[in-house]
């Protein structure tokens, strides 16, 4: 088996791209999703890409996949119903949350606080208590205990939560638990928080629990049925999930922590540029993932992605690593509009989707969208995919026409108007991960990947000052090649809550060394061999006094060499990097984190064949679109015809089976080694 699939399901469609170890080479594949029951759509796309390739699905060792089935199932509000068994007195953490409210001045007034997942009367407390120090106050009424549990059993609940108080440091009330409910509910899912989060804080750890038990037997059912029905279709490699922090888990493992998957979607993109960035040369670079309804954006910096420790996701916010990405309601089939009181023109978010579309598809959609203003101005040719795929030029004009008569401007300011604001919208989604981090992105490279991503990627990069603007191979279904290209990783997490000055290094070191065991056993428990695995550490610092911590990756070399002074050297740096100034206040070290991580796969980017410099063998045809303010004479290349070191005068178009590469006019864009078009300015 020499064989790695990547599959990603989107909205619209489900992108699989089928990777050679041995000689690099892939091959990709669109299929239109199936929302109902999403494997069916990758068991269609997995049937066409073996024949195509010929390759027989047995051949298959890695099976990975990006999804977006617990995103989904906490946005539409579909998650299980949950149960929660807390530390008598307790019964309301769920209702008192945290007091923030998201908004400008006086959200409070307007804010509709959201509906906890965990519903009030599907809420329990049971006698027993552990103290800070994880000594035993007062035992565990079992008997109360079976008592709340048959509650909740007869009032139909579908998964349960054990969040007892002080259970981060001392867990054995909640494993008691854990086997009671066990015998009581069967087969009903139990999630303990010492397991899912062993962290202070009992909101933050009870949110996260509550989370993981309301999307597991969402997840676990679609899991189990994906993992059976590729059985049958004859792909017995391994299924792993893509996690929220970029690494791959076991299928296993996201059926008992789904917490972990839920932005698996978004952190595919980050994952697979990462994987272009190292290929072509590039450390630093900012991404942009424009699909149908948004656009994702995130950092990578010295060829790490910037990562978080929360996960958010519509109202909910988790205690659980994910990529920093941020996203912004602005993608190809963003619909336009002009609201009769302002007579200002508007760009999303709603979205016109996969049904009916953008009106250029000929699909039945009459508002006109971000698509029909690229069909309309030249951007996207009329004959996509070697003529395959018929864009509708006139629909799309009488739709933008209506934009034009609204604002009392000719037809062709009018569309590029769309484009200006929508590349504005992409603009501020990107200075949110870079500017407002502290961050110059000037010292980035923009790449544009996703259906649209390349169509705005030299635009956004000349608002940015980002050079060079990147539009890699197969653009459409990098998630899917982020998928296959990643490794497994794993982590645990440890409260420390100490002052810096009353810490021992060597202390510190012995708990570190604890934790990197139970991390390494995980993934040599998963088939990883013991040589595979390396271990990583983090550490959260704050002032003494503040309610926030700043996360640090610490070597132990390192730490042994530099001791607690290094750690606290590094935070001030980041401090200040961050929030421009630092406080003459003690510095407490609050969670330790081990995370382990199995070797990176070594797939090679196949280079491409070396040309003169003229791309005239990859030309299509002669074309005419609308730039700068008139009509400009273009070119449209064909992508897969152009060879290493061909140079492209803009304007031009690119076009290739998952997307289209736009470059502007006073823009020059070279092809590298591995076949990345990279625009600068001439």
């Amino acid at each position: 088996m020499r064989y790695r699939l990547g599959v990603d399901v989107g909205g619209t469609f489900t992108d699989l791209l089928l990777f050679d170890n041995e000689t690099g080479n892939f091959w990709r594949h669109k299929t239109p999703s199936t929302p109902a029951d999403s494997s069916e759509g990758i068991l269609t796309g997995v049937t066409a890409i073996t024949g195509e390739a010929e390759v027989d699905p047995d051949a298959i060792e890695f099976f990975l996949h990006g999804t977006t089935v617990a995103t989904n199932a906490v946005l539409e509000g579909k998650g299980a119903r949950v149960g929660l068994i807390t530390t008598e007195g307790y019964r309301d953490i769920m209702q008192i949350a945290r007091s923030f409210v998201p908004g400008g001045l006086a959200a409070w007034i307007v804010w509709p606080k959201p509906q906890p997942l965990a519903a009030l009367e599907d809420t329990v407390t049971v006698k027993g208590r552990m103290d800070a120090d994880g000594k035993e106050v007062r035992p565990l009424d079992e008997t109360e205990v079976r008592e709340k549990l048959t509650r909740l059993r007869d009032a139909g609940v579908e998964a349960i939560t054990v969040s007892l108080i002080n259970a981060y440091v001392d867990g054995s009330h909640e494993q008691r638990i854990g086997e009671i409910a066990h015998e009581i509910l069967q087969d009903v899912p139990v999630s303990l928080s010492h397991e899912v989060l062993p962290e202070m804080q009992e909101y933050e750890r009870t949110l996260s629990t509550v989370a993981n038990a309301s999307v597991r037997p969402v997840v676990g059912k679609y899991v189990s049925n994906l993992r059976a029905k590729l059985h049958d279709a004859g792909v017995k490699g391994k299924l792993s999930l893509l996690r929220s922090d970029g690494g791959l888990m076991s299928s296993q493992k996201a059926e008992e922590h789904p917490v972990n998957i839920l932005m698996s979607g978004p952190a595919g993109g980050v994952t697979g540029a990462l994987w272009v960035a190292k290929n072509a040369g590039f450390d630093n670079i900012l991404t942009l993932d424009v699909g149908g309804t948004s656009t994702d954006v995130a950092l990578i910096e010295n060829c790490e992605p910037r990562r978080v420790r929360t996960t958010d996701v519509g109202h909910l916010s988790v205690r659980a690593s994910s990529l920093d990405v941020k996203t912004v309601g602005a993608g190809g089939g963003s619909i336009t509009y002009v609201p009769e009181l302002t007579k200002a023109l508007r760009v999303g978010p709603q979205s016109a989707g996969a049904v009916p579309g953008p009106v250029a598809y000929g699909k039945g959609g009459t508002e006109p969208t971000v698509t029909d203003a690229n069909v309309v101005l030249g951007y996207l040719p009329e004959d996509l995919l070697g003529g395959s795929f018929k864009l509708d030029r006139e629909g799309a004009k009488k739709a933008v026409q209506t934009i034009a008569d609204a604002l009392g401007i000719p037809l062709m300011d009018a569309a590029r108007g769309i484009i200006d604001i929508v590349n504005e919208n992409m603009f501020g989604a990107l200075r949110m991960i870079s500017v407002q981090q502290g961050y110059d992105p000037r010292h980035f490279a923009l790449m544009g990947f996703g259906g649209a991503g390349p169509l705005h990627v030299n635009a956004v990069a000349k608002l940015m000052g980002s050079w060079p603007a990147i539009s890699p191979v197969s653009p459409g279904v990098l998630c899917a090649l982020g998928d296959a290209t990643t490794r497994m990783r794993t982590e645990t997490a440890r409260s420390f809550s100490r002052l810096a000055t009353e810490t021992d290094v060597e202390e510190l070191v012995a708990v570190l060394d604890e934790m990197a065991k139970q991390t390494r056993a995980e993934l040599t428990n998963d088939g990883i061999l013991e040589s595979q695995v390396t271990s990583e550490f983090e550490v959260d610092v704050r002032y003494a006094g503040q309610a926030f911590e700043v996360p640090l990756t610490i070597d132990q070399a390192i730490l042994r060499d530099q001791g607690i002074a290094g750690i606290l050297e590094r935070f001030d740096e980041e401090h200040r990097r961050l929030f421009t100034f630092n406080m003459d206040t003690p510095h407490e070290i609050v969670n330790l984190r081990a995370v382990a991580l199995g070797e990176a796969p070594s797939l090679p980017a196949a280079e491409l064949e070396k040309g003169n410099g003229d791309p005239s063998a990859a030309k299509i045809r002669d074309h005419t679109l609308w730039m700068g303010g008139s009509e400009q004479a273009a070119v449209i290349y064909d992508r897969s015809r152009l060879k290493q070191g061909d140079t492209i005068p803009g304007p031009a178009i690119v076009t290739e089976m998952d997307s289209t590469t736009l470059i502007e006019s006073g823009c020059l864009a070279r092809v590298d080694a591995v076949g990345n078009i990279l625009i600068e300015p001439e």
